[in-house]
């Protein structure tokens, strides 16, 4: 083991930095852009109109049953020849949304139809439309039920930025096989490669494990939402004070 770490790794600090930001880049860039239009798609699963349904579930099943890498060649590649041509980074952002947008769809799907009838109708009962019952009942409700499979597919996604490689988007794997070719010190390479992955997987998703409890707990998580619940408990605080108050008047 004497004899492993041998590359000049101070040499590649500044090249690696550079990957890692753009392996980021990739990873939150896609994501918005997968849950966004998964949404869409879900939404579309949920429509009462048969053809939307009908698009929205053949979208769902081909990039399902297509390999990433393969949409990655199509969307690189495959466009190219057809005359549109997108850079590196367009592409690959393309590839992860629209793959991870089909297995988003079907967890939010899922989620929003586990949001039991009555809310909707009480939603009703105090005078809400359909966007509002969506927005303030159903889509707070769908989204605790949302969150283990979408915190999946986030780390999942953030690893399949590697796949990327294949069409030298200088991100983490890129620069391994650059810093491979030029040191032939393959195995020392992509350990290291490998824990920097291992860094950066397992604090996101032992963060987002800590998400998934406490909203799961009820914990309010926005500012906005934090406030009203302060005012709310002093406002019961309160009445309980004056209740306790008149008792001891009547006394």
């Amino acid at each position: 083991m004497s004899g492993l770490f041998q590359v000049p790794w101070s040499d590649y600090r500044s090249d690696l930095f550079d990957a890692l930001g753009r392996t980021v880049s990739y990873t939150v860039v896609s994501f918005v852009g997968a849950v966004l239009l998964g949404l869409a798609v879900a939404l579309l699963r949920l429509n009462r109109a048969w053809p939307a349904r009908i698009i929205a579930a053949v979208y769902t099943e081909v990039f399902k049953n297509v390999p990433l890498l393969a949409i990655i060649f199509l969307t690189y590649f495959g466009l190219a020849s057809a005359g549109i041509r997108l850079d590196v980074f367009t592409a690959g952002c393309l590839s992860l949304i629209v793959f991870y947008a089909a297995y988003l769809s079907e967890i939010f799907r899922s989620a929003i139809s586990g949001v039991h009838a009555g809310q909707t109708e009480a939603g009703e009962a105090l005078g809400l439309g359909r966007v509002g019952i969506f927005a303030h009942v159903v889509l707070p409700q769908a989204v605790r039920q949302a969150l283990p499979g979408t915190n999946t597919m986030l780390v999942d996604l953030l690893k399949s930025t590697s796949l990327l490689v294949t069409v030298s988007a200088a991100e983490l794997m890129s620069e391994g096989r650059l810093i491979t070719s030029a040191t032939f010190r393959a195995l020392e390479v992509y350990l290291v490669i490998s824990a920097v992955y291992f860094a950066l997987c397992y604090p996101l998703s032992q963060l987002l494990l800590l998400l998934e409890r406490k909203v799961r707990a009820g914990v309010p998580l926005s500012p906005w939402r934090r406030r009203r619940v302060r005012a709310a408990r002093a406002l019961l605080a309160a009445d309980l004070d004056a209740g306790a108050n008149r008792k001891e008047a009547a006394v």
